[in-house]
C-alpha cells in the first residue's frame, strides 16, 4: 500500500483530513439573483485557517442521473443539445430535482420523459458534486434495469436523440472525450464497478 501524503498550508494537518474540518458558517450573505432553477448569492466565512473570503455561490435544487441497462446489456444515452456548450453531448438521462422530492422519484420521471423507459429493478450508485467550489449542485446516481418502454415526454426546450449503446461500447466513448459530461462519466463508472464487485474483490 502507498503511503498517503497530504499537503496542509496554514492550518494544523489533522483539520486537513477530509471530513474533519468544523462548517463554516457565513458571517453575511447575500442574494444578486434568484431564477427558475438557480439563486446567486455571496458569502462572506471565515475559513478555518482564520482567512476572512468571500464566495460567490449558485444553488442549484439537485439532480438524479439514470444508467439504464436492458437485456442485451446496453445503456440508454441520450444525445442532446446543450446551447450553453453551444453543441450536443452524449449524457445519461436526468433531470432536476422539484423542491421536497426523494431523488428516486426524480430519477424514475426523468428516465420516463427523456428515455421513454420505466424500470422495475433499481439501485443506488451513490452521488457526485458536480462542482463544489461554486454549485451547491448533488447528483444523485442510480442503475436501472429490468425496462419496459412508455410514452417520451420531452419539453419543448428539449432536443433529444434517444441511443442504445453497448455498455463496453459506452465505456470506451467514457474513456475519450466523445464522452464529456460528468454525470454520465461518474455513472458509467459506478455502474461497471457495481456489476463487476464481484470480480473486482478478488483483485
Amino acid at each position: 500500500m502507498r503511503p498517503v501524503i497530504v499537503i496542509a498550508i496554514g492550518y494544523d494537518i489533522q483539520n486537513s483530513i477530509p471530513g474533519t474540518l468544523e462548517r463554516t458558517m457565513p458571517e453575511n450573505k447575500k442574494i444578486l439573483y434568484r431564477g427558475k432553477i438557480i439563486n446567486l448569492y455571496v458569502e462572506n466565512v471565515t475559513l478555518p485557517n482564520g482567512a476572512r473570503v468571500e464566495f460567490e455561490i449558485v444553488e442549484h435544487p439537485g439532480g438524479a442521473a439514470i444508467v439504464a441497462l436492458d437485456e442485451h446489456n446496453r445503456v440508454c444515452l441520450l444525445r442532446q443539445y446543450r446551447h450553453v456548450m453551444q453543441g450536443w453531448m452524449w449524457e445519461l438521462p436526468a433531470g432536476k430535482l422539484d423542491r421536497g422530492e426523494p431523488p428516486l422519484t426524480t430519477a424514475k420521471r426523468e428516465l420516463e420523459e427523456e428515455a421513454g423507459l420505466r424500470a422495475i429493478h433499481w439501485i443506488s450508485l451513490g452521488k457526485m458534486i458536480s462542482s463544489p467550489g461554486v454549485f451547491t449542485e448533488i447528483v444523485y446516481l442510480y442503475l436501472a434495469q429490468n425496462l419496459e418502454h412508455v410514452p417520451v415526454n420531452t419539453e419543448t426546450h428539449e432536443l433529444i436523440e434517444v441511443h442504445w449503446i453497448p455498455f463496453q461500447g459506452a465505456l470506451t466513448m467514457a474513456s475519450t472525450d466523445e464522452i464529456t459530461d460528468a454525470k454520465t462519466l461518474a455513472g458509467l463508472f459506478r455502474a461497471w464497478r457495481k456489476l463487476h464487485k464481484k470480480f473486482l474483490a478478488s483483485d
